[in-house]
């Protein structure tokens, strides 16, 4: 988390000035004998010291597993400030909450030195590194860090020197690990090796373009195709692609047909692509361009059970989600709809919201409404002038009274569901057709609570656009939408359509490249 979201003053913590014990990898802050330092260099010099930050403990718990052979440094100073979020009703605390039951049961092995350290499985350790500010100052850089940062009691300058000081301590490099930005700036300001954490962060080209494959085939190819409805091409033309991926077969600029890569190797043609989706009396919708009709045939597929997709404002996501939901809803395949979407505001909010839990709902989830309003209200025919005209002597009950909208009975009936994510823990989703909207405002870990709710027979579909973030503890590379789309890559159960073409209005698609 950035720590520019809340305080970063804290009340010093008492700081023990007993030594720790004497160790390969302990902190001791006496200055060390000549003898124990070249001791400390037989250390192979790929291993190296991480200092972890507050924020990187909130976001992954799990992260004191994941440096392998390195050692592990929690600054004492990260502690109270873990000690604050331990009692939030919120992730944070939970994640601040099981961080301190992870550390208690590393440290309570017969045995174990806080300090000094304990082994870790892969070879490195972990410990807690007491800051004395005393004995720090005898070093140079701890000096002059101070007159830049005279302030320390503010917890980052707290943990900024407490870092500087075990690079003095320690000959292997010593690294601080952080994910705030401002952080990273100031360490490396004062000479402190700083880096992000990474283990959760998918690479930029995964982010980068959003064009479904092109692969080139020849005529007789693409004819073969055409009547057979498979195709078995060398390795090389589909490099980079894996099972449900997505293609465009092109024989020329004319003469293309879109596919998908079975679990077989071969590409085979899109079976579940309707002209168009039609519920009830409502309109019928029809796929407008490749990216579409791709989704389309992930969403109708049965054998996929999840489904990311990206794509910009306008693209359409939202609506032909829940539009094949419905359609599979009303065709008996699953027995509701479920839908969902991150309560993170942009920019300012009115505060508090009144009511019950759907009418506390009802504003986050406006565009599932606007999108359940469209495929289901039935087309009328077309009306000349404005409403208020036609209305104007009315009596004036039927005037204020809206017709009640084609969904409501479906959500009385439990058939649509609105849920609120911060109660979905602990639930179990079965039979269901799961649609979560805005999916790049999740962290990693409220994506895995997610996915791993979903019962047998349920279908899991997570659309967002990861340029669009206003959660400040995630970014483009890191959310819950990308994480889970990596992770499950490859699967036989999971497919990833890109959407680019804005189908809105020509204005909506051009702010979403311009603006």
């Amino acid at each position: 988390m950035d720590r520019d979201d809340h305080p970063a003053s804290l009340t010093p913590s008492p700081i023990s000035t007993r030594p720790s014990d004497p160790g390969p990898s302990s902190v001791n802050p006496s200055p060390p004998a000549p003898s124990r330092r070249r001791r400390r260099q037989v250390t192979p010099a790929s291993t190296k010291t991480f200092v972890l930050d507050t924020n990187v403990l909130l976001h992954d718990p799990a992260c004191i597993h994941r440096f392998a052979e390195h050692h592990i440094c929690i600054p004492v100073d990260v502690l109270s400030e873990l000690d604050r979020f331990k009692n939030e009703m919120t992730e944070r605390g939970a994640n601040a909450r099981e961080v301190h039951r992870a550390l208690m049961k590393i440290f309570s092995t017969k045995g174990a030195s806080v300090t000094t350290g304990v082994p870790t499985d892969g070879g490195g350790s972990i410990r807690v590194a007491v800051y004395d500010p005393v004995e720090a100052r005898k070093h140079a850089s701890v000096q002059g860090f101070e007159r830049i940062f005279h302030d320390l009691d503010k917890a980052d300058h707290r943990i900024l020197a407490c870092t500087l000081w075990l690079s003095e301590q320690i000959s292997a490099p010593v690294i601080l690990v952080s994910k705030d930005l401002n952080m990273q700036l100031k360490a490396r300001a004062v000479g402190i090796e700083c880096e992000d954490y990474l283990h959760d962060k998918v690479e930029p080209r995964e982010v980068a373009n959003f064009d479904i494959a092109r692969v080139e085939v020849s005529q007789h190819e693409l004819q073969r195709f055409a009547s057979s409805g498979r195709l078995s091409v060398p390795e090389n033309r589909t490099a980079g692609m894996v099972v449900n991926d997505y293609a465009l077969l092109s024989a020329g600029e004319k003469a293309t047909m879109p596919a998908k890569l079975s679990a077989h190797g071969e590409f085979v043609r899109l079976q579940f692509t309707p002209e168009s989706i039609k519920v009830g009396q409502g309109r019928a919708i029809k796929p407008m361009n490749l990216g579409q009709a791709c989704l389309l045939d992930a969403l109708l597929d049965p054998e996929i059970s999840l489904v990311t997709c990206y794509g910009q404002a306008g693209t359409g996501k939202t609506l032909l989600a829940v539009a094949a939901g419905l359609q599979q809803v009303f065709g008996r395949t699953y027995h509701g709809l479920t839908v969902s979407r991150p309560i993170v505001a942009m920019g300012q909010t009115v505060g508090f919201l009144p009511g019950s839990l759907q009418e506390k709902m009802r504003p986050w989830l406006q565009p599932v409404y606007d999108a359940l309003d469209l495929l289901m209200r039935p087309i009328e025919g077309v009306q000349q002038g404005p409403a208020r005209k036609k209305n104007r002597f009315l009596p004036e009950p039927q005037q204020i009274t809206a017709p009640a909208a084609p969904y409501e009975p479906l959500i009385q009936q439990g058939v649509i569901e609105i849920e609120a994510l911060c109660y979905i823990r602990g639930r179990s989703i079965p039979d269901r057709f799961f649609v979560l909207d805005e999916a790049q405002q999740l962290t990693p870990l409220e994506a895995k609570t997610i996915v791993t709710r979903m019962s047998r027979g349920s279908k899991l579909v997570l659309v967002g656009d990861p340029a669009q973030i206003d959660n400040p503890y995630v970014d483009s590379r890191s959310n819950g939408l990308v994480y889970t789309r990596q992770r499950m890559r490859g699967q036989p159960f999971a497919a990833h359509v890109p959407l680019v073409k804005g189908e809105r209005s020509a204005l909506a698609e051009a702010a979403a490249r311009l603006l």
